[in-house]
């Protein structure tokens, strides 16, 4: 069952692309239901608000189409991926500099396409990590995390979902398997430490 899961994932992201290149606004519509709710909680816990968040998406969404009709591109993560290393780096720019603003003329120059690529490929490496800890906990945080985390549910949807009586709970609960994951860490880089040493 795994298999066809992957397998429609990426007949699913290849009609996305489809879609982009010919500037469907099927495609907008999906990418901005599957991500938006992830770029606002980024902005918004670093210095910016909801309409700074639409306005990020807006520039993501302008850079994705550029990167997309690039002759050689290719698809080395998952959209989702892209999108959230795309909004990071720009975001992070404009912290750094508040009177930065994405120009069509940057969009297209090497450099900037490079440091796009290098946050895609960071993200994809710890989101990668990330998934391999989820394997590793049990399958109820691993449920309660993707819930709280990629999902952004909020702790008193968990709490009824889950059966939890009290609010305190669920959190207590969320607590324990953040510390799975902590954990798990903990003994990968120990691990990875003694082998380089």
């Amino acid at each position: 069952m795994k298999a066809i899961f992957e397998f429609n994932d990426i007949l699913n992201m290849n009609n996305i692309i489809i879609d982009l290149k010919s500037e469907n606004n099927f495609a907008y519509e999906k990418l901005y239901q599957n991500n938006f709710h992830t770029i606002s909680k980024f902005v918004q816990n670093n210095s910016g608000n909801q309409a700074d968040a639409e306005d990020l998406f807006q520039d993501a969404m302008i850079v994705l189409v550029k990167k997309i009709q690039q002759k050689n591109f290719q698809l080395t993560a998952s959209i989702d991926t892209y999108i959230y290393a795309i909004c990071k780096n720009i975001w992070l720019k404009k912290c750094r500099d508040k009177n930065y603003e994405l120009s069509i003329d940057e969009i297209q120059t090497f450099d900037f396409f490079n440091s796009v690529n290098n946050s895609i490929e960071y993200e994809k490496t710890y989101l990668e990590r990330l998934k391999g800890y989820l394997l590793k906990i049990t399958e109820h945080c691993n449920r309660l995390i993707q819930d709280f985390f990629l999902k952004g549910k909020t702790i008193e949807q968990i709490q009824k979902e889950f059966g939890y009586t009290t609010r305190h709970n669920a959190q207590n609960q969320k607590y324990k398997c953040m510390e799975q994951i902590k954990k798990m860490k903990e003994k990968e880089e120990k691990e990875e430490k003694e082998k380089n040493s």
